[in-house]
């Protein structure tokens, strides 16, 4: 179930408010199996056959959780549980892929098989290893509760596209949490604000996206057309999962729950270090706590160093999806890396480190989106030239109709309404009253075009 279908929109979570904010009973027990009886509908709603193997898992961690807690040898039932976690994120979406290059070096045919991935499998694993990691080593309690536990890991909000919520962020929540007339109010403008960034802006850069990554495996594409193509993908990728991410912190703020920030205007920065400071906040310090630190960090020789570095992106892409593309997009990134870290690459001179951060960023997610290395190669190639062609009629097509809707994505995706609203010196409440305003005609519209638009993918489903 999709955060911007009609279903969700007019029947589940009106159903789901209208019944946890109902005046009869009000208990914490009562709303928060509400919360996870609802939670699970949602998952079921879109796999109804591995909502079982989720449960599955959330029983099982959670008994080794118990185990770990009151046991002397917690690193055995720890290793336990990270071998339950990766086996299964491995047979559902690594091992066709893993078979498919035994395949092309033995000549073999193990890859005929289909296997269906899980939805939000990455995401609700790894917050289950979180939670893991974090009882391991003394940074949170066990929680003895399974209904409390089960709640943790499905919480719709975030169960299938993040944020990756820790359980120390919110377990003081699931049993104490207030809710507010306030903080229903700020959740659901911050909803609609990742409803309009989705419905308005990344399915509107998707359209283009797709066209021209259509005509480049298929013909002869210009630079301007490869171009507006990559950076039509690299503004959808932004407005499609900070727009999720929005409407999952929204959605957790309407019944009490305060998530962590997902994204802080990435696409300004001056550096890639700085750049993953900003992108996917839960996904790269995930990665930082239980991953580089663990290995030694920075605090190691400076070899070591970009080992554990290595390590990192190598998972990191490996993590996004069972294809060479998304291994070398994560291997760019800490190539990228070790440059910064062994110098400045700016020069000193003014803007130079924001032009070549987003030049990287672009290229890399022209690798990210294609298909296959060679249709990425050709795809990147194009955009310099490959084809002879500086314009074409794709590129005259695309723009003349789409250049506003380019603008207006590249605008936002700036802070520009903060520096706006600290230019007027606007009150917080000022700003949150503003905003309300806004969100009615804006939930409106997006409403308006969810009802006559069939599409509507969300890229980080597939991970």
């Amino acid at each position: 179930m999709l955060f911007s279908s009609s279903v969700f929109l007019l029947l589940f979570l009106p159903v789901v408010v209208a019944l946890y904010y109902n005046p009869f009973v009000k208990s914490r027990g009562y709303r928060n199996i509400l919360l996870l009886l609802a939670s699970v509908f949602f998952y079921a709603w879109g796999e109804p056959v591995f909502v079982a193997l989720m449960l599955f898992s959330i029983l099982l961690n959670w008994g080794i959780g118990l185990k770990m807690d009151k046991s002397s040898r917690k690193k055995i039932w720890l290793s336990l549980a990270v071998a339950w976690n990766l086996f299964i994120m491995f047979a559902f979406k690594y091992l066709v892929f893993v078979l498919s290059n035994v395949d092309l070096l033995l000549h073999t045919r193990w890859a005929d098989i289909s296997i269906a991935l899980p939805l939000g499998i990455s995401f609700f694993t790894f917050q289950i290893l979180s939670y893991m990691f974090d009882l391991y080593y003394g940074k949170t309690k066990v929680q003895k509760s399974l209904y409390k536990f089960a709640l943790y890991v499905t919480m719709f909000p975030q169960l299938v596209a993040g944020p990756i919520v820790r359980y120390e962020q919110i377990a003081d929540e699931i049993e104490h949490r207030t809710e507010s007339a306030e903080d229903f109010c700020l959740g659901m403008t911050r909803f609609v604000y990742g409803l309009g960034k989705k419905i308005l802006l990344s399915n509107y850069m998707g359209t283009i996206a797709d066209n021209m990554f259509y005509l480049s495996r298929n013909g002869a594409l210009s630079v301007a057309a490869a171009w507006t193509g990559a950076i039509a993908y690299t503004l959808q990728i932004y407005f499609d999962f900070s727009g999720y991410s929005d409407m999952a912190i929204g959605l957790g703020r309407m019944f009490g729950f305060h998530f962590l920030e997902n994204f802080n205007y990435p696409y300004v920065a001056k550096s890639i270090t700085e750049f993953w400071r900003r992108w996917h906040i839960s996904l790269s310090s995930w990665f930082r706590d239980y991953v580089y630190i663990p290995l030694g960090g920075n605090r190691v020789s400076v070899k070591r160093t970009y080992w554990n570095t290595f390590v990192v992106w190598l998972l990191t892409g490996i993590w996004h999806g069972a294809n060479w593309t998304f291994i070398v997009w994560g291997l760019g990134y800490f190539v990228l890396l070790c440059i910064e870290r062994m110098g400045k690459l700016t020069g000193g001179v003014k803007y130079i480190g924001h032009v070549y951060t987003m030049f990287a960023v672009i290229l890399l997610w022209v690798v990210f989106r294609a298909d296959s290395l060679g249709l990425a190669g050709r795809y990147i190639a194009q955009m310099f030239g490959r084809d002879g062609m500086l314009w074409d009629a794709a590129a005259a097509e695309c723009l003349a109709g789409g250049w506003l809707m380019l603008a207006v994505a590249a605008v936002f995706c700036c802070p520009v309404v903060k520096a706006v609203e600290d230019r007027l010196k606007l009150t917080e409440t000022a700003r949150n009253n503003l905003a309300a305003v806004a969100a009615v005609p804006l939930f409106l519209l997006c409403l308006a075009k969810c009802l006559s638009s069939a599409y509507n993918p969300f890229i980080y489903f597939n991970f």
